[in-house]
């Protein structure tokens, strides 16, 4: 793209008060950004109100520093010759299933290996839930992310803490080493950062195998409002939505409404009717979103347009060993000391043993407020 033709983008889309909604206007009355911006005054409040053909005629301020910022930024190279990218609405490498939407974006940034596009991710699953899982929602996300990855899905996420960081480690964990689009993530922030910082390895590992985007201009911190934002494009890249955990108030819903107002299947996790993060799937579930145990109950969804097989079983627990008390005695919900001598008869102290060891296994995660549960290998 030449420097003239994404300036014109760039302008479109920083010229106050025109957001996506006008800016859509404005591009089906008059074509490309730069015809847009040939028009007089008069051709413009045809369009749009007489405030924002004021804005149209006046390039912003911060246009020239964003431009040459953005052009500098098109030239770098990520981690291990990671390519940086604009891919604009008129662009033939923008997704068609974005085009579908009602609000589609006006341009994306984009960062990842030059052999993936965000035309590949249309049979792809968005896995998404909360920033602070319960241990077993955390082990699911990464699971079924993996699996799914093994079916050759590519995996869509936030980036963000809890599951979506998950879900991006085991969509990684599939591919291994094998060339191909293994994970998107779409982020709230411009391409020129990372958040939450502590993501940096993964969203570098990401960019190497797969695809990091963003709706965003360069520079753009991590405000509140565009990570619900973002949330709409993670429905509208994919075939469906997986929702791991998510509270009954929470931006997995907010995704999970955007993929099924998109006609996108809608699948959720069920858990412990106590585990206030299990909610929301609750409520989903309830409001006709499919209730998986597996990731075959995904796959089937999907067979008929030959899309992916059924394989093996995401979730690596099954039915407890009957010899093993404790384990049995744990069930599956959050559980106290107290409870567990009850149920086996067991003191404390010697419950406190055998819960350190299966702790350290990886059987069992301790949980705030003196609580334990069993995790999928348990």
């Amino acid at each position: 793209m030449h420097r003239d033709e994404f300036a014109a983008w760039l302008r479109l889309s920083l010229t106050p008060g025109i957001g996506d909604v006008a800016a859509r206007k404005l591009l089906t009355a008059f074509g490309l950004p730069e015809a847009v911006f040939s028009q007089t005054h008069d051709a413009l409040q045809q369009v749009v109100s007489t405030a924002q053909a004021d804005a149209l005629c006046n390039p912003p301020s911060e246009l020239a520093a964003a431009l040459d910022q953005t052009e500098a930024w098109l030239q770098a190279t990520g981690p291990d010759a990671a390519t940086h990218r604009l891919v604009t609405l008129g662009d033939a490498r923008y997704p068609a299933a974005l085009l579908e939407m009602v609000d589609p974006p006006l341009m994306l940034y984009v960062v990842g290996a030059p052999a993936f596009e965000l035309t590949q991710t249309g049979h792809g699953i968005g896995v998404v839930g909360s920033r602070n899982p319960t241990p077993q929602g955390e082990s699911n996300a990464r699971a079924f992310a993996r699996a799914l990855g093994e079916a050759g899905l590519p995996v869509v996420s936030g980036l963000a803490l809890g599951v979506d960081g998950a879900a991006h480690q085991g969509a990684l964990d599939a591919a291994g080493d094998a060339p191909r689009l293994a994970t998107v993530a779409v982020v709230g922030t411009g391409l020129d950062r990372v958040y939450p910082a502590r993501h940096r390895a993964l969203a570098h590992r990401i960019a190497q195998q797969g695809l990091i985007v963003s709706e965003f201009p360069l520079g753009t911190p991590p405000l509140h409002p565009n990570f619900p934002k973002r949330n709409r494009i993670i429905a509208g890249l994919t075939r469906g939505t997986l929702v791991v955990e998510a509270a009954l108030k929470s931006g997995s819903l907010i995704t999970a409404r955007l993929a099924s107002e998109q006609g996108k299947d809608v699948f959720a996790i069920p858990g412990s009717i106590h585990s206030p993060q299990s909610r929301g799937c609750h409520a989903l579930i309830r409001q006709g979103a499919k209730l998986v145990e597996s990731v075959n109950d995904i796959l089937e969804e999907l067979t008929p347009s030959g899309t992916a097989q059924p394989i093996d079983d995401a979730t690596e627990g099954g039915a407890p060993d009957p010899e093993d008390a404790l384990t049995a005695a744990l069930g599956f919900d959050p559980v106290s000391i107290d409870a567990l001598s009850a149920r086996t008869g067991y003191d404390a102290a010697a419950l406190q043993a055998q819960l350190l060891g299966l702790e350290l296994d990886g059987r069992v995660a301790r949980l705030p407020g003196g609580l334990f549960q069993r995790t999928a290998r348990a």
